[in-house]
């Protein structure tokens, strides 16, 4: 089955807020949308960010917490309905190889670091071999 996009999770989103508002005649938080169409809570609220920044909801803080009301929800016709899988899986192999570039780094500099103390060691130890031939 392929994963939704955020086209589609935006429209399943929306939706949720219209049925807990019509069952329960009160607005929605993130978490009750999420158990109306079964997200994790992570997923909910990145979904709520995006349409938030979008302009298709609002999100109001209260005294119970954040609710989400509907602002615009044609401006979801605007988000291109390919997956974002793509750009999620770019994002991700950037992070991948900066964390390879980063270990090999870290690699490079404690293998520098292990030769200085091996030249070190084998300096003390040749100048403390010389101090004891030089002594009578």
């Amino acid at each position: 089955m392929k994963k939704a996009g955020l086209y589609e999770n935006a429209h399943l989103f929306l939706a949720a807020v219209r049925i807990f508002e019509h069952r329960n005649s009160s607005v929605p938080s993130v978490e009750d949308i999420c158990r109306e169409i079964s997200f994790s809570s992570e997923e909910g609220h990145r979904i709520c960010r995006k349409l938030e920044e979008l302009g298709v909801v609002n999100v109001v803080e209260g005294a119970y917490g954040a609710r989400i009301s509907i602002r615009n929800h044609l401006i979801i016709e605007e988000i291109p309905r390919d997956d974002d899988q793509d750009s999620l899986l770019e994002e991700l192999e950037k992070f991948q190889s900066s964390r390879k570039e980063l270990t090999e780094k870290i690699e490079n500099i404690q293998a520098d670091q292990d030769k200085k103390k091996k030249d070190l060691f084998a300096e003390l130890d040749r100048q403390i071999k010389k101090g004891l031939t030089d002594k009578p």
